[in-house]
């Protein structure tokens, strides 16, 4: 995931226990914990199944994503 562009909610207090984001190139979703920035672990899912995740998100009322 060289070059990705990794951010997070804009609620995040900074203390290192947030999920991370990056929309990769090959149109993946990357997902990975702030504690581990430095040791290449993620996981990615298809753009379409972020996009079902965070719809439903919105659905239950939770905002901001």
């Amino acid at each position: 995931m060289t070059g990705a562009v990794w951010r997070k909610s804009n609620r995040s207090n900074g203390d290192a226990n947030c999920v991370e984001v990056a929309f990769l190139d090959n149109g993946r979703v990357a997902l990975r914990d702030t504690k581990d920035q430095g040791n290449g672990r993620a996981f990615t899912v298809a753009s379409g199944k972020w996009a079902a995740f965070t719809g439903s998100l919105a659905d239950a009322g939770f905002t901001g994503l």
